[in-house]
This record gives C-alpha cells, sequence and structure tokens, in this order.
C-alpha cells in the first residue's frame, strides 16, 4: 500500500506549520490519516522563514500505478493573526471548471476528506502555539505536466492533478478507486445536461465508439474499464437515459455471460457461450467446435470470419444487453456494440442504425 496526495499534503502541511512555528525544519512527522490511522513520513526538503515555513512530502503510492507515484507535494504554511485554518491551492494543483465533482467551480481541486484533514493536522499544530491561524498553500511542483496522462482534463480539472484521498491509503490498483472515478465521470456527464452515455473498456475502444457516435461531447464517453456492471447502476441511480457499451469480444463475452465486472480473475472467457450462439448463427458444426477449442476470443471470432460473422455479433450484443439488464434497470434504454481489434463495428443490439441520442 501507499498513501494518498491528501495524505501526503496533510504530512506536508503539518511539517510546515511546525517548522514555521518552532523556526526549526522538520525532518519527520506523523499524522492521523482520515481512516484514523498515524501514519509517519519523512520531510524531503523543510525551509522555515520568520512566521512560515514551505516543506514538501514525495508520495509513495505503493505498488499502485499511481501517475503521482514519486510526486512531490508542497505545502506553504504562513502564520497569521486570523483565527482558523484556511487551505488553497498553488501550482499544479488543478482548479475545477465543471460541475459534478462537489467542488465549487472555480476552487482548487482539493477534495473535502483530505481538505478537512489538512485542516486538522495544521490546527494541532496551532493549538498552544500562541497563533491563532495560518493560510496552508498546497501545490505539486511539475503537477500540471502529470495531469496531461490522466482523465482531469475531461472532467473539467484544469492545470494540474487533484488532491485526493477519502481514507489516506491508496491500495494496489485499488477497485475502489477506479469505481470512483467512473461514478465522479458520470457525475461530470450528468451535471453537463447529458442523458446518453457510452460506456468503454479501454482507450482503443473509447476511441471507436467516438467514431461511431461523432455527435456525442466527449464528456459522455466514460472509460469503465473493467467495472462495467457498477457503471451501469450508477448511471441508472444517477437518472441516465440511455447507454450504450462497445468492447471487443473477451469483455463482451464475460458481460454476456453474466460477469459485470470483467478482470482476468474474475472468471474465465466463455468459448462454449460463443461457440453455442455461433451455432444459432448458422455457422457449420465443424466450427462451432473450433470455436469452442480456441486458444483465446480473438482466435475464435477469427474462426467465424465469413461463417455469418455478422450475425453471430448481433446475437452476441442481444445477449450482453441482455445479461446487463439487471445493472441498468428497466428505465435506462442499453445498446451493446462489439468492434474488432482495429475498432470496426461487427454488430450492435439494438442496431447501430437506430441511433442514440
Amino acid at each position: 500500500t501507499g498513501y494518498t496526495t491528501g495524505a501526503c499534503a496533510a504530512a506536508a502541511a503539518r511539517a510546515a506549520c511546525r517548522a514555521a512555528v518552532s523556526g526549526k525544519p522538520s525532518r519527520q512527522v506523523t499524522v492521523t490519516l482520515p481512516n484514523g490511522q498515524p501514519a509517519t513520513f519523512a520531510v524531503a526538503r523543510c525551509e522555515p522563514s520568520a512566521g512560515a515555513a514551505r516543506c514538501g512530502v514525495v508520495k509513495d503510492a505503493g505498488d499502485d500505478p499511481d501517475v503521482t507515484h514519486g510526486a512531490l507535494v508542497v505545502a506553504d504554511v504562513l502564520l497569521d493573526g486570523r483565527p482558523g485554518v484556511r487551505v488553497q491551492g498553488g501550482e499544479g494543483v488543478a482548479r475545477v471548471t465543471r460541475p459534478g465533482l462537489g467542488i465549487e467551480v472555480g476552487s482548487h481541486a482539493i477534495n473535502p476528506v483530505p481538505r478537512r484533514n489538512i485542516e486538522a493536522m495544521v490546527a494541532a499544530e496551532l493549538e498552544g502555539s500562541g497563533h491563532p491561524g495560518a493560510l496552508v498553500t498546497i501545490s505539486v511542483p511539475g503537477g500540471e505536466a502529470l495531469a496531461a496522462s490522466t482523465l482531469n482534463p475531461r472532467l473539467g480539472l484544469v492545470g494540474g492533478i487533484s488532491i485526493l484521498g477519502t481514507t489516506g491509503i491508496v491500495r494496489p490498483f485499488s477497485t475502489s478507486a477506479w469505481r470512483a472515478s467512473v461514478l465522479q465521470a458520470i457525475d461530470v456527464a450528468r451535471a453537463a445536461g447529458l442523458s446518453h452515455l457510452v460506456f468503454t473498456t479501454g482507450g482503443r475502444t473509447e476511441a471507436a465508439a467516438m467514431r461511431l457516435l461523432p455527435a456525442l461531447p466527449e464528456q459522455a464517453f466514460v472509460q469503465a474499464g473493467d467495472f462495467m456492471g457498477a457503471a451501469l447502476r450508477g448511471a441508472r441511480r444517477r437518472g441516465v437515459a440511455g447507454a450504450t457499451v462497445v468492447a471487443m469480444v473477451g469483455k463482451l463475452l464475460k458481460l454476456a455471460a453474466g460477469l459485470g465486472q470483467t478482470h482476468a480473475s474474475q472468471g474465465e472467457v466463455d468459448l462454449a457461450l460463443l461457440a453455442s450462439l455461433a451455432a444459432e448463427a448458422g455457422a457449420p458444426q465443424p466450427v462451432c467446435q473450433q470455436v469452442r477449442c480456441a486458444n483465446t476470443a480473438r482466435h475464435a471470432l477469427d474462426l467465424c470470419r465469413g461463417e455469418r460473422l455478422d450475425r453471430l455479433a448481433a446475437l452476441l450484443c442481444l445477449r450482453a444487453a441482455a445479461a446487463l439488464a439487471p445493472w441498468a434497470g428497466a428505465r435506462l434504454a442499453l445498446r451493446a456494440v462489439l468492434i474488432d481489434f482495429d475498432g470496426a463495428p461487427l454488430g450492435a443490439f439494438p442496431p447501430l442504425q437506430q441511433e442514440a441520442t
């Protein structure tokens, strides 16, 4: 495990407040995380001055492939005579430009839980110091460049990264973090007034979906990854009227088999199901047997080329749409689309001629 940007910001802020009060550099600091656990951080840099200090903590995301792993999270603390702790963002911390993120438009993207944690840690250092309040500025040098490889720009987070973390702990390949990002993307789309969303399993499927549905704005496209069930359930609960699911054969086959979570650890591709659909589509029995024994779903699909592939693709999409219905609910109009590995559509249910609105 590792620590969130919010936890690092709280640690840097507490260290900077301590240094501002004492006039001495802080080399190590212990904070209470939002989940109530204590955590000790090394202070990578500390520069005290008269009534102020700047401290930085290097984010360690553990084994999570987080873009901010190794980033320096910096806190500038300025002691002042006004009571209370005020927190603002600086260089490399994004500003919110669209509604739906739970942060006021125009504000820096310091989420409510880490903001409260920063305030609490600085307030703890101020207690008994004789200083009634402080201004805290959180910055991430290079944060704007880091954000270029995230979904922040699409969500309306401009100029840097977000200061996040509801527990303070980052878990490797965190399913909860990905699920939360999917729901956040839905919130942004709904706040923009969009009623039809497109859920994809990754970057290639999203690029294909954008070519298929060029009339929809960028915010309508959400990379649900392996969390298609959770994405559709979240869309239903947020009043989304329609959704298009775009996937390649392996993921779509898992969805058709009733798996709302399609990670490799959650079950194997059901080639027997694909073989039965190939038989229903009219493929010869020898081809169906080859499909059943194929090495991969992609191999199986290649075996069906020329053997009524269009009919098979439509049947697979029909089965996937039916299997996803419990997550989508009766009021959410659902379409499933199968694309090949070059992004070309192979089939859909309902057919793509019935354009999404």
